[in-house]
């Protein structure tokens, strides 16, 4: 019961650490980026303005998309590898 608690206590400090972390996913040779946190919140997008031409938005679009899904993935993978190293790789629900 002991190691449960501890292991309760970790996990909980380990989520609270990933509200702290940032990843950064990017598209376009680094054109736009975007930065989401461990919890998955996106906290900004840069968008060079190079990358900004009127006659092809869509592109642009494209772009902020695969930049945050990039951002997206990579802050799954974060708080995958973290809690998976508190949990030792055990699926728990409701933790990524």
């Amino acid at each position: 019961m002991r190691m449960i608690q501890q292991m309760q206590q970790r996990l909980l400090k380990a989520q609270e650490d990933l509200a702290n972390e940032a990843v950064q996913g990017t598209a376009g040779g680094g054109a736009v980026a975007v930065t989401v946190s461990g919890h998955l919140r996106v906290l900004e997008v840069t968008i060079d303005p190079a990358a900004v031409d009127p006659e092809d938005v869509e592109t642009l679009q494209d772009m902020v998309l695969v930049a945050a899904n990039d951002a997206l993935a990579r802050a799954q993978d974060l708080a995958s590898r973290r809690m998976g190293a508190i949990t030792g790789g055990i699926k728990i629900p409701g933790l990524t």
